[in-house]
């Protein structure tokens, strides 16, 4: 399996947002592809100690990030980005909350692009056209492309509002854009960092752990038996079996999918 991969990831997207927010594309998604709509994140559930377990494949506890304030691994775990780099692949970011800067690596990454939330109204449509546009242009081997509006939303707003739903809705439409533009040529997978109640997050209530989990799906894989107790930290290295190279030894997470054998 060589696939290319783009990872969109909705902060703050909880897993019955996906059901309730009705956008018709997430039926079309599910249906053709394969996931755990209530998989489970880490704690504690905030955006930066979350990320960096997604691209590590370690629990906060082990690299150290227990806050939204980067600091510096004590024992270092090489994350996602330095393990595609190290194969030659080429690698970029999109995202609109710039302490994410610090998920990979100087070095590891071809592009990086960050348009703020906090100065630039819709800069999640923005974030998805830059997208697009550098991969249909360049097609580098993986995207990622972080959506943080509905997060912001969700703590102005509540988890349960109008208004945040509407946002999740307007995330997917962001999704099915990016699907319908260069879905034959890459595998798309969605998920998020956390959940929500209320206007907050960071607790161990289930609605903060829950997160959803969906990868656009291809004759040449299937889900394994890991996928009904998917986690955050196994994302790091079903992206690596996706895309045929050796996950990092010190990671703590297994791949969710296996090849299928054709007969």
């Amino acid at each position: 399996m060589s696939e290319k991969v783009i990872l969109i990831l909705v902060d703050g997207m909880a897993s019955e947002a996906v059901v309730s927010c009705n956008h018709t594309f997430i039926q079309k998604m599910w249906k053709d592809g394969i996931g755990n709509l209530y998989s489970t994140t880490v704690m504690p559930s905030v955006t930066l100690p979350c990320h960096m377990s997604l691209f590590h494949s370690v629990t906060p506890q082990r690299h150290g990030i227990l806050t939204n304030t980067y600091v510096p691994q004590v024992r270092p775990v090489e994350g996602l980005m330095e393990q595609l780099k190290k194969q030659g692949k080429k690698s970029a970011f999109f995202y609109n909350w710039e302490q994410l800067r610090d998920l990979s690596q100087p070095g590891s990454l071809a592009y990086s692009c960050c348009i703020s939330m906090y100065h630039y109204l819709k800069s999640d449509n923005m974030l998805t056209d830059r997208a697009i546009q550098y991969t249909s242009e360049f097609s580098p081997d993986f995207i990622f492309l972080y959506l943080g509006e509905t997060d912001e939303i969700g703590h102005k707003y509540g988890w349960d509002s109008k208004e945040y739903h509407s946002q999740v809705y307007d995330s997917w439409s962001c999704i099915e854009k990016v699907y319908n533009t260069v879905g034959n040529t890459y595998k798309i997978i969605v998920t998020a960092d956390h959940g929500g109640h209320d206007c907050m997050h960071g607790t161990d209530d289930p609605r903060d752990m829950k997160i959803p989990l969906i990868i656009s799906r291809g004759s040449t894989m299937v889900a394994s038996d890991k996928m009904d107790s998917a986690n955050i930290i196994d994302i790091a290295p079903t992206i690596t079996t996706l895309m045929g190279i050796k996950e990092n030894e010190d990671w703590l997470g297994t791949s969710l999918i296996k090849d299928v054998v054709e007969s």
